[in-house]
């Protein structure tokens, strides 16, 4: 045998690796908590992750637009709303929250460091293509629609495509 016979043919193609997946899964609207959601979200898009965030309950808040208004077709879903009518801009705190006050002395610390707000967050998330999966489940408890949520945002999927696709991640967080 020569050299030669054990010469193979060179590849043609590359392909490309598979990215590393991280999935958040953002179950509290607490401006405490959807700070950390995006910023780890944004991050691992910027190291070139492949993330998806999952919205479920209170997480939800974070999506829903400014004027959503009231949402649901009957008065448990209407006085849900009510109660948790929050949207990026108007996050409560988890803790301290001293009847506003906390939350605005939070963005005001966060805007005198550099510190994105959550709406900057959002849409640098969807700039950097991060999968914002609201849950259809919980939209269809709390009787929100397509219409209630923010542009920018993939179809709405259930906890199975969440939990497929944990499956799947090299990270996987709920915050």
């Amino acid at each position: 045998m020569t050299a030669t016979d054990h010469q193979t043919e060179p590849a043609t193609e590359e392909t490309a690796p598979e990215k590393e997946k991280m999935v958040i899964i953002a179950a509290s609207g607490d401006l405490d908590k959807a700070w950390p959601v995006l910023i780890l979200a944004t991050t691992g898009a910027a190291y070139g992750m492949d993330v998806t965030v999952f919205f479920t309950f209170w997480g939800l808040g974070i999506l829903k637009k400014e004027d959503a208004g009231l949402t649901g077709d009957d008065w448990r879903q209407k006085m849900l709303s009510m109660f948790h009518n929050s949207s990026a801009s108007g996050l409560g705190l988890s803790k301290l929250h001293f009847a506003g006050m906390g939350p605005a002395m939070m963005r005001g610390l966060a805007e005198d460091h550099n510190v994105a707000s959550v709406q900057e967050l959002l849409d640098m998330a969807i700039d950097l293509g991060v999968n914002l999966w609201p849950c259809q489940m919980t939209m269809d408890l709390m009787g929100l629609k397509d219409e209630h949520l923010i542009d920018g945002l993939s179809a709405p999927v259930g906890a199975g495509s969440a939990i497929s696709l944990m499956k799947q991640a090299t990270i996987s967080l709920f915050i």
